[in-house]
């Protein structure tokens, strides 16, 4: 998968999460108002839920907060509605982005999206104008440092854990999966003992795009600016790492 390493965006963006705690926090919220919503609030018994926690644990958030919104959503007194919306347009460079938002307001959102797109180099497309550039994917990062196993050896046990492929990159080994099989082959390495820095599902790019410095700056604002919208929960570019 040349082009689709994801540690060093994901490291790249947390000091500018870290900024913004708070507003992260209220998305995570959200998301895991809408999973235990649908699925109950029992994490050992929806692994949609248990998705969300864990990747509130790997944001940091507070297990008052994550409590909070499971107990908002399973309380017959509290009561909110979230649409899934996915925005699809193109960035500086012609990179594919997808934007995938939880919101109480469809008109309020799709136009916090557009004008963000409009005033930042890119283009709002229709819907499905790139949706099939990206396949869903699991996940998984796992940290070298103190790691006592060989890329050989790490390969091995990943595909016998059902990965389909495996990144070895200088600070973290890279796990992708079927989005079908993510839940299983995280579970299998974690039962191996393996620390998992990152676990997520994911949506990958077929193909990738080079942006010179200028073009990326821009991306990143276009970017910076979606990620700011209270409804916007994740966003997802082709551009190469």
């Amino acid at each position: 998968m040349s082009g689709h390493s994801k540690w060093n965006n994901i490291q790249g963006r947390k000091n500018a999460q870290d900024a913004k705690r708070g507003k992260i926090f209220q998305k995570l919220s959200r998301e895991i108002y809408m999973a235990a919503k649908s699925g109950g609030g029992d994490v050992a018994m929806n692994p949609a839920l248990r998705l969300v926690v864990d990747k509130a644990k790997a944001a940091n958030m507070p297990n008052d907060n994550v409590d909070r919104a499971i107990k908002k959503a399973t309380s017959s007194a509290e009561e909110a509605n979230y649409d899934e919306v996915t925005y699809e347009g193109y960035g500086p460079g012609g990179v594919a982005i997808l934007v995938h938002a939880l919101t109480d307001n469809r008109n309020r959102t799709a136009t916090n999206v557009r004008v963000a797109f409009t005033r930042n180099g890119g283009n709002l497309g229709e819907t499905g104008s790139v949706n099939y550039l990206f396949e869903r994917k699991g996940y998984i990062a796992i940290e070298r440092e103190g790691l006592a196993v060989d890329e050989d050896t790490m390969f091995e046990d990943v595909l016998e854990a059902g990965a389909e492929d495996l990144i070895a990159a200088p600070e973290v080994f890279e796990i992708y999966t079927a989005a079908e099989d993510f839940t299983a082959v995280r579970d299998q390495l974690e039962k191996d003992g393996f620390t998992l820095a990152q676990a997520e599902l994911t949506m990958v790019p077929q193909t990738t795009i080079v942006l010179d410095d200028e073009q990326k700056a821009k991306l990143e604002q276009l970017v910076d600016k979606l990620e700011d919208d209270d409804d916007v929960a994740e966003v997802f570019t082709s551009m190469e790492n």
